[in-house]
């Protein structure tokens, strides 16, 4: 048994991964866990052939009638139309400017329901929707699963991270499949004072059904479909009691795949900021993919929990930093092993997993990974004012060599060189920041020890430069708020982030300038002063080789072959 449940796992991984956005990670993080009272979402967006541009709909009134289209996120198709609100809000990437956040890990589900036949609603248009026309956390929810009902569900199992200035949320559904209409969802309220994350595994287990959701009631921490339950009976999924009712367990049953190539990546952020949970064994054993099933209804007993207390306040260049995870600290380092080769390379080019005889093995699916589109963790505010308290920390291409840019989210235009259709996955452009985040990250995995060493010292640069220079935009924006109005202060905002996405790409394309020069052909070049009397001098050239550890290897491998006599 466990070796089908292995199988099946690798064979869901391997559907999901070459998608869109279908490789995810979400950190979030409540107010009371925060150092400065924001709340915080991140977010992820692994594929192979996204292509990272910062997405922009500007605020607008619309005539009544008005018609939008509705394509698929991820491959562009056409779904059909629905009638367009009277009123949507400015959104910058996936925050709006009345500080609404919401990011997404896909996680699959049973195959059964992953599609429905007539439905328009696929996830991504439900993020953009929900953004456009809400101004809470609550209120987007309610968008998102009305929309579902309405007009049916498009996608397979996705967790949603919805966050507003004062409450963060995961909302996780999966389709009904042919012949019903929506989907079945619960979401639940993360308490203050705690942080969570999912990514790629459903992760609600056992929650307080709600008869009806109340949605005005601020003591309201739960919501659910009406038949959450009773469909998963009706399918045959469920016969236990309702109290015992687990979401994930049932819609998403967990197995190896599902805690060693998914919930890692939540480990990865909870034992770094809690140390009794770093202490309690059973996790990691959890998430290195040995599960322990147990109880009348022959769930995992050991998962994870859905949310923990940090032992400390957790800051926006924290969260910058758990995106940056390659399992370092574990067991599973990913820059200690062969596979790492003479550089401590932390990646692993895909597929996910390979055969050896008739043995199967992985490759560790970490939380940085090369093939992201784009990353940001979004930050709200809630003592400032709506346009100004919103910033989106956005960046492109692997989290773990990008720069997290200021954008604030009432900006009504994105950089330059971050804009939608500045050049594509297969075409380029000079002035996109998604190829000149990849020229300098592409050059760093061929000799990662040393070159990534330098990309790290000019990311921490620019980024505590923002970090320093926000307070001091938030007080100018403030002021201008107050005597140019909404329109004044969007402008300044605008060209604020505008001047931080160019200085971010310039710093960049002359990086990748020198790292090239430095380090091309296998040497280390540095430059020496020209002295008086001379027209050019030579660089100082060091050739380190591999390392005493790799040649050990190679002479342990080729025996006498290489051996000078």
């Amino acid at each position: 048994m466990k070796i089908k449940l292995f199988i099946i796992s690798m064979m869901a991984i391997m559907l999901i991964l070459p998608g869109i956005s279908k490789a995810c990670t979400n950190y979030l993080v409540t107010k009371g866990a925060s150092t400065d009272g924001s709340t915080m979402i991140s977010y992820s967006a692994d594929s192979h052939t996204l292509y990272g541009e910062l997405y922009h709909w500007p605020a607008q009134k619309w005539p009544a009638g008005t018609m939008m289209d509705i394509y698929e996120w991820d491959t562009g198709k056409k779904l059909g139309q629905i009638p367009q609100a009277a009123e949507t809000y400015n959104v910058v990437g996936n925050s709006n400017e009345f500080q609404v956040s919401i990011g997404e890990t896909t996680y699959g589900g049973l195959e059964e329901l992953g599609s429905q036949e007539g439905a328009l609603m696929d996830y991504g248009s439900l993020i953009y929707i929900a953004l456009q026309r809400s101004k809470t956390a609550r209120e987007a929810m309610q968008i998102i699963t009305s929309l579902m009902d309405q007009y049916g569900y498009y996608s397979s199992g996705e967790s949603f991270s919805i966050a507003d200035k004062n409450e963060v949320w995961i909302l996780e559904m999966i389709g009904k499949g042919n012949g019903k209409k929506g989907a079945v969802w619960v979401a639940i309220k993360i308490p203050d004072g705690y942080v969570s994350g999912h990514a790629n595994h459903a992760r609600i287990t056992t929650f307080e059904y709600q008869k009806k959701n109340l949605w005005d009631k601020a003591e309201a921490t739960t919501f659910n479909s009406a038949d959450v339950i009773s469909f998963a009976r009706e399918k045959g999924y469920y016969k236990g009691k309702d109290k015992d009712f687990s979401f994930s367990d049932t819609y998403a049953p967990l197995d190896f795949g599902g805690a060693r190539f998914c919930e890692i990546r939540v480990y990865s952020m909870f034992h770094k900021v809690n140390a009794d949970f770093k202490a309690n064994a059973s996790y990691w054993e959890y998430a290195k993919g040995n599960i322990k099933i147990g109880g009348d209804n022959n769930y995992p007993v050991n998962r994870m929990p859905l949310y923990i207390k940090p032992d400390r306040k957790i800051s926006i260049h924290d969260m910058m930093m758990f995106m940056r995870d390659h399992l370092e600290g574990t067991e599973l380092d990913m820059s200690k092993d062969f596979g790492a080769g003479p550089y401590g390379n932390p990646y692993r080019w895909r597929p996910l997993t390979f055969k050896v005889d008739s043995a199967t093995y992985c490759n560790e699916r970490a939380t940085a990974t090369q093939q992201a589109g784009f990353s940001f963790i979004a930050q709200m505010r809630s003592w400032l004012p709506d346009g100004i308290g919103s910033i989106i920390w956005w960046s492109v291409d692997d989290p773990s060599g990008t720069v997290y840019m200021p954008m604030y989210t009432s900006i009504t235009s994105a950089p330059e060189n971050f804009a939608q259709g500045n050049g594509a996955m297969m075409k380029w452009s000079e002035t996109s920041g998604f190829w000149i985040f990849n020229q300098v990250q592409n050059f760093a995995y061929t000799r990662y020890s040393d070159i990534h060493a330098e990309i790290e010292v000019k990311q921490s640069e620019l980024e505590q430069q923002f970090i320093n220079e926000i307070a001091d935009v938030d007080q100018k924006a403030a002021k201008i708020l107050e005597l140019k109005g909404y329109a004044g202060m969007q402008a300044y905002l605008t060209e604020y982030s505008h001047e931080s996405g160019a200085a971010t790409f310039k710093t960049w394309k002359e990086l990748y300038q020198t790292l090239f020069m430095k380090y091309m052909d296998g040497n280390i070049k540095t430059a020496k002063p020209l002295p008086a009397d001379h027209k050019i001098i030579n660089p100082s050239v060091k050739q380190p080789g591999y390392g005493d550890d790799w040649n050990r290897k190679i002479a342990e491998d080729t025996g006498t072959k290489l051996l000078v006599k």
